[in-house]
């Protein structure tokens, strides 16, 4: 039996439909409210979600807002160019091993929060993240899918001057301001899936497509990734897993957001998030567009 798990109000709840379920309640305690400590419970969240016909709804989605799904999360694993068209917009060759970097889980926000700008160059990345369930060291390829708890959209909001300002390029500050982790709607099981390996992913700004591909693009596929990843270090329940981004971002059509901006976020089977970009104010690097910046820029038409 499948799930979805989701946050409201910083409560592990199950979803149906349009209805939650607080998941300390119907569980009589034996399930914890903390979506990360739920997480380790893939049993009784699948025998709770199967029998949610005898419990009485908590309340309805339309009435609450959504949090993100693992606010306590420890660890945050992202994967750069590993969509084969992202790579050849970038003018970079096909990396021979996953190119891994850290996102600061500080920067975690639910899928209708804000996205509070601090430069002219911030970038839109629509990403498939991963949450890892049953924690794992050295995990075969062929296991790799037992330690995935859930699935969920994410945005991995990049503030380009900050990532490329000094060279090599450091990406984890540039890609961790607070507010640049919008993750959601809820985590779905992928045993919910048909096939959690090819799923459709998708990104509109202001209601246009910018990005659209589906995730068999991936250059390294989720089995891959784990398994990479867990040579290296111990993966935990609750760490998250930022796939990569399609071909489609700002930056390789000289295009960036702007105060006011809605992002649309949508993966097949996984719901859609939907962002509004507000600018705040300038970081001290906000003016200064590197000379590498300026050779990723296609010129604006």
């Amino acid at each position: 039996m499948s799930y979805k798990l989701g946050n409201i109000n910083n409560r592990a709840v199950l979803i149906k439909a349009d209805q939650y379920y607080d998941v300390e309640s119907i569980s009589k305690n034996a399930v914890s409210s903390n979506t990360v400590e739920a997480l380790s419970k893939a049993k009784e969240l699948n025998d709770l979600s199967a029998n949610l016909e005898n419990e009485s709804p908590t309340g309805h989605l339309s009435d609450v807002v959504l949090g993100n799904p693992v606010p306590d999360s420890k660890n945050c694993y992202a994967v750069g160019l590993n969509y084969r068209k992202h790579a050849e917009e970038s003018g970079m060759e096909i990396p021979d091993a996953p190119m891994v970097f850290t996102k600061h889980t500080s920067c975690f926000v639910g899928p209708t929060a804000n996205v509070e700008m601090r430069s002219d160059f911030v970038d839109w990345e629509v990403e498939l993240v991963i949450v890892i369930g049953k924690e794992g060291k050295d995990i075969a390829k062929e296991n790799a899918w037992d330690h995935v708890a859930g699935m969920c959209a994410g945005q991995d909001i990049s503030d380009r001057p900050a990532q490329f300002v000094s060279q090599p390029p450091m990406f984890n500050l540039g890609k961790s301001f607070d507010t640049f982790g919008p993750m959601g709607p809820y985590l779905t099981s992928p045993d919910s899936l048909k096939n959690p390996s090819s799923l459709n992913i998708e990104c509109q700004i202001n209601g246009e497509t910018v990005q659209k591909d589906n995730t068999d693009d991936l250059i390294f596929d989720i089995p891959t990734i784990i398994n990479y990843l867990s040579e290296i270090v111990t993966l935990k329940t609750g760490d998250t897993i930022w796939t990569g981004t399609p071909a489609g971002v700002g930056i390789a059509q000289g295009r960036f957001l702007k105060d006011g901006d809605i992002i649309t976020t949508s993966i097949e089977g996984l719901g859609t998030m939907e962002n509004k970009c507000i600018r705040v104010s300038d970081h001290s690097r906000a003016d200064i567009i590197p000379e590498f910046l300026k050779g990723m820029m296609k010129p604006k038409e």
